[in-house]
């Protein structure tokens, strides 16, 4: 029999056209057989919600170990900053001029001041020049007390420096350093000597006997006498002993003027 004579009904049939998904993609026994080949299948990363991987987030960890490694340098510049000491013979003692009646507490401010802005090496002293005196009550008791030397200044020890010179400047209640064309003068040493001397007496039984009584009177001071055998009698202040507290006052007696040592207490001035 010829095919000319075999007609479409005699092809036999196909169920249905091929998958050509199924005819590349191994089954379950290929894939277990090239795994074991050691083959490593590829493995998609978990990516979190911003779509990033766990290898592309920086952590807490990571960031101070950066700060840390970062600090040195800082540490280092901050250092370099802080102010240093200088030696003491670049150190001078100068006047301030200052506001009246606030002389202690300007030099509290100061020391505040240099302590807070870490410049104790420029600074070594601070003091407001003063002297023990003796004085008395109306009833007679004494007590010793600080006057002022200068009344309206301060002395300070200290290295001047642009920073050093503008924090003195800029503390309230100093005016300016004494000195002439604007250039601060030191004091010599003879002078800051008798001034140390005068604030900060060595405490024996001399300098208890140095010690000046404060007298109200000068002389040429007209007074009158409150008590003792010439009361009421008036008279001027001829000179005055600030040792033992006593004045001397001329006195007309008979017609004379006659000298009269007397306990400055037991005096008044004369308006």
């Amino acid at each position: 029999m010829s095919t000319e004579n075999v007609s479409s009904e005699d092809q036999p049939e196909v169920s249905g056209s091929a998958d050509p998904v199924s005819e590349v993609v191994p089954d379950e026994g290929a894939v277990s057989e090239i795994a074991d080949a050691g083959a490593q299948p590829e493995v998609e990363e978990e990516l979190n919600e911003f779509g990033f991987s766990a290898d592309e987030m920086v952590t807490d960890d990571d960031l101070e170990e950066e700060s840390v490694a970062e600090a040195s340098p800082i540490e280092e510049l901050v250092e370099e900053t802080v102010h240093g000491e200088v030696d003491e013979s670049e150190m001078d003692w100068y006047i301030l001029k200052v506001q009246v009646n606030r002389e202690k507490s300007i030099c509290d401010t100061l020391r505040r001041n240099v302590k807070r802005a870490g410049m104790e090496g420029y600074f070594q002293d601070i003091l407001v020049p003063t002297e023990d005196v003796r004085e008395f009550t109306k009833a007679g008791k004494q007590r010793v007390i600080k006057r002022k030397l200068y009344p309206g200044y301060i002395v300070v020890r200290m290295a001047i420096n642009d920073d050093s010179w503008f924090l003195v400047r800029e503390t309230s209640g100093i005016g300016d350093f004494t000195g002439s064309a604007g250039k601060p003068a030191p004091l010599s040493a003879e002078e800051i000597a008798r001034i140390i001397s005068t604030t900060r007496p060595v405490e024996d039984e001399e300098s208890e006997e140095k010690i000046k009584t404060a007298i109200p009177f000068k002389e040429g001071d007209r007074v009158r006498v409150k008590e003792g055998y010439f009361q009421n009698y008036e008279g001027d202040v001829s000179a005055v002993d600030e040792r033992n507290g006593r004045i001397t006052v001329m006195i007309d007696i008979f017609g004379r003027p006659n000298p009269v040592e007397l306990d400055h207490w037991h005096v008044e001035s004369v308006a």
